[in-house]
């Protein structure tokens, strides 16, 4: 947890609150702000993708589990509202493809059937406005989308791992990245590799903005090593 979680905060900062998102009330309280702002302003676009940025942690970290769909059907409303409002901006995109992506992945293969070609069409547009955005998040995401969709509608490990390789050229140190490109080679039976991509993980520095994740992805990292050394 982040050592600040427990510090005090300004009650009207949602940025500064939600820095601290690994304590529950903390991230909670951003989202409820930003949700605030949205409702006072609805062409605000920045309370918009924030909002959206916001249930996806609640929905895919925050939230007991059977409270999460619900956050992330909410946090893909928000990502709409954002897309909307500014399309050629690439963070509204990319948080409706990670909300509709994190239900797809937890509620079971029709729901990732039914939203697959959604998430896929909002990563590629956010590659069209900026392909760097967030250190190449959304090549990233591709690189999942093809990791995780069936083969026989449109999964394919081979494009995953070059969507993956492509996303640590903008971010060598990316433990999430690193760690998916991981679970990419093991499913092509490149075990070496994959142990090797598992150590560049845990030792990648934690990145301040996204220490939480990090933190996680870390602890999943070393769970996979282990199994792997067996």
């Amino acid at each position: 947890m982040d050592a600040r979680a427990g510090a005090q905060v300004p009650a009207d900062d949602p940025d500064e609150l939600y820095r601290q998102r690994d304590a529950l009330p903390q991230a909670t309280r951003a989202v409820e702000i930003w949700a605030e702002r949205l409702e006072a302003n609805p062409k605000n676009f920045e309370a918009a993708w924030k909002l959206a940025r916001g249930r996806y942690w609640l929905g895919t970290n925050g939230l007991p589990p059977p409270d999460r769909k619900a956050a992330l059907e909410q946090g893909m409303a928000a990502a709409r509202v954002a897309a909307t409002l500014e399309p050629k901006q690439p963070e509204g995109h990319f948080w409706l493809a990670a909300n509709m992506g994190a239900l797809a992945e937890s509620y079971g293969l029709r729901q990732g059937i039914k939203y697959r070609g959604a998430i896929k069409e909002s990563l590629e547009r956010v590659l069209a406005i900026d392909p760097g955005f967030q250190q190449g998040s959304a090549d990233r995401a591709l690189g999942r989308w093809y990791f995780k969709v069936p083969g026989m509608f449109g999964g394919d490990d081979k494009k995953s791992e070059a969507y993956l390789r492509k996303a640590l050229a903008y971010n060598e140190n990316s433990v999430i990245t690193r760690l998916f490109l991981a679970e990419t080679l093991m499913d092509e039976g490149q075990r070496d590799a994959a142990r090797e991509q598992l150590r560049a993980a845990l030792a990648a520095p934690v990145d301040p903005e996204w220490a939480p994740e990090d933190q996680r992805f870390k602890e999943q990292a070393e769970t996979l090593l282990k199994k792997l050394s067996k």
